[in-house]
């Protein structure tokens, strides 16, 4: 290359896929004077737009993972005082997210315990109802009769029972 001034580019890959390459000028500028002088296409517009495309898009990626690292806390050292001012905003920004999340889901918790609130008076209201009915009709000491049959001791229980099924029925397997 140097007694000949000539540009020379070799590209060899081995049986593993390994590539080994020398290049005496960069390879875009010589494999451009080959499209040029051999009139073969090796790329269109197409792939240098993609190409330019993937470059920005590593940019922007690499622009990113350092903005994250900065918000994570990491190599703040290098920063100036007013570049600190966005990341605190950022982060202030997310805390108060987190705790409007946490109050939001305080509140339906509260909303919940409520409505189950509600849900077990009614149903104790219910219960007591159907008690004093049966009292004034007089079939609990019927029923307590029959619990003392043959001499044994049995002690009184309610005829009547009330199950609550569980809102999410996977709570019931594996017990």
């Amino acid at each position: 290359t140097v007694l000949c001034d000539a540009q020379v580019s070799l590209v060899v890959f081995n049986s593993c896929d390994k590539i080994f390459e020398f290049h005496s000028k960069p390879l875009g500028k010589t494999l451009e004077r080959y499209q040029n002088s051999s009139g073969k296409k090796l790329w269109d517009a197409k792939h240098d737009y993609l190409s330019k495309e993937v470059d920005r898009i590593k940019k922007e990626n690499d622009c990113m993972q350092i903005e994250l690292r900065h918000l994570k806390g990491e190599d703040l050292t290098s920063l100036q005082p007013r570049d600190l001012i966005p990341i605190e905003e950022a982060l202030l920004n997310g805390l108060r997210k987190v705790k409007d999340k946490q109050i939001e889901f305080g509140e339906n918790m509260k909303k919940k315990t409520m409505k189950l609130e509600e849900d077990r008076k009614v149903l104790s209201y219910t219960l007591h109802q159907q008690q004093h009915q049966m009292e004034m009709n007089g079939n609990v000491r019927d029923l307590e009769k029959g619990y003392h049959q043959n001499g044994g001791e049995y002690p009184s229980q309610m005829p009547f029972t009330f199950r609550i099924q569980p809102i999410q029925p996977n709570l019931q397997e594996n017990k």
